[in-house]
Order: C-alpha cells, then structure tokens, then sequence
C-alpha cells in the first residue's frame, strides 16, 4: 500500500510515498524496526506511519538518515500515484 499525497500542482496528480529502500536497508544493516525506533528516539505513531507509507516530519527523516549514516533518497521514494 501507498500513500498518496497532493502535490499542489495545477494539473491535480497525485503521489505516492514507499519506505521500501528503508526496510531492505535496516535487513542489510542487521537492524529491527524496534532498533531504529530506540536508536532515533521516535514514537510509536511514527513507526506505525513508516510502516504504512504515510508521510512522516523531516526531522525525523532526517535523524534516521543520520542513524544509518546515508541520504535520504537512500531510504523513501517519492513517485506519481498510477493508481489516480
């Protein structure tokens, strides 16, 4: 599942967030969800987010980023919706 933003263009399109890049990540790194919760101080609502591919606040995008020690299109994608 994908979560659908607006992206505030005139033409109305629609895109979507995947974490995808994130989890095959934290495999290759040895790391569970629950580590990078602890290591980034994150909360559980935010977790649960990650998981759904719903948007999360940059800070946080950006203090995973720093845990793993990459950028951040090394763990999210952003890409028109085709489902809209």
């Amino acid at each position: 599942m994908r979560y659908c933003i607006e992206n505030g263009s005139k033409a109305g399109g629609q895109m979507a967030i995947s974490y995808n890049k994130l989890w095959k990540l934290l495999i290759d790194k040895q790391m569970k969800k629950m580590d990078l919760k602890e290591a980034t101080a994150m909360g559980s609502t935010t977790l649960s987010k990650l998981s759904k591919n719903q948007p999360v606040a940059m800070d946080v995008m950006m203090k995973i980023c720093k845990v793993l020690d990459c950028n951040i299109g090394d763990i999210m994608d952003i890409f028109p919706d085709e489902e809209n």
